[in-house]
């Protein structure tokens, strides 16, 4: 039998991770949730740009990730939008993180939410905060490529 090709659809994006942070690696975590949220996200009501991942005993938390409840699906419960959300991952890889964000001053920041095999998915970047004279340079390149592709566009016409 022929494995399926796994479908990566996205949920969410952290769009100021990018302009904030110089990455240096990526990691995929698993994400442990309510009913009510899984639902949510499917929905898309989901908002990640103020999330950021901490270590709790040898544990990674997500922390800031919203997650607003639909009015339908969470009637019995009372919703906690904003709750502390614990990451899975492997052992070696926590440790190796945690390594890394005591000594070297790194930073775990979340990147996206997205659907792999019928899961979701947190990817979590090590990364290191830019100056803000690289947010500046981030700023002037994507102008810059910007600027080149509405020269192409009126040149081909």
């Amino acid at each position: 039998m022929a494995k399926k090709p796994e479908s990566t659809a996205r949920i969410a994006d952290n769009k100021k991770a990018a302009y904030n942070y110089f990455f240096e690696e990526r990691f995929e975590a698993g994400l442990v949730l309510e009913g009510w949220e899984v639902k949510s996200l499917r929905e898309g009501k989901v908002q990640l740009t103020d999330g950021y991942v901490v270590i709790r005993d040898g544990e990674l938390f997500i922390i800031g990730l919203q997650i607003n409840p639909l009015g339908t699906a969470s009637t019995h419960i009372s919703p906690d939008k904003s709750r502390t959300r614990k990451l899975l991952m492997h052992k070696e890889e926590i440790k190796r993180l945690i390594g890394k964000v005591e000594q070297k001053g790194y930073t775990l920041v979340p990147l996206n939410l997205h659907w792999k095999a019928g899961k979701i998915k947190c990817d979590v970047a090590l990364a290191k905060g830019k100056a803000e004279h690289d947010k500046r340079d981030t700023i002037k390149d994507r102008e810059g490529k910007r600027e080149v592709e509405r020269a192409m566009k009126g040149r081909n016409r």
